[in-house]
């Protein structure tokens, strides 16, 4: 079975960093992009970077310039550092990856449980 946990989220002040980590576990095959999605309370899940299994990255505009999504391919690992945090930028933060099960032929979305990110004015 295939887990996705995530750490690093917390309470900030606005103009803090932080960083977080989602790791995957389980029988893995292979992994193809990893990404980070935010939910804040009353709205969608909104996609906020992604990052392919070559380091190709993709940002929400809302985020450009100020978070950053890096991986560990080896260690099957994605990063997502923070700076410049926003109230508006509180949320709980979700990993997804786009992997295939050593069991299994196809690829399909894993999502972690969510780690909580709020940032205070």
């Amino acid at each position: 079975q295939v887990q996705l946990v995530e750490s690093g989220g917390g309470l900030v002040q606005a103009g803090d960093s932080l960083k977080l980590s989602c790791v995957a576990s389980g029988r893995i095959r292979s992994i193809n992009a990893m990404g980070w999605y935010h939910q804040a309370p009353g709205k969608e899940r909104e996609l906020v970077a992604t990052i392919t299994s070559s380091g190709s990255t993709s940002y929400a505009d809302s985020v450009k310039g100020r978070f950053t999504i890096s991986r560990d391919n080896a260690k099957n690992t994605v990063y997502l550092q923070m700076n410049s945090l926003k109230p508006e930028d509180t949320a709980v933060y979700y990993c997804n990856a786009n992997l295939r099960e050593s069991t299994r032929w196809y690829f399909a979305d894993y999502w972690g449980q969510g780690t909580q990110v709020t940032v205070s004015s």
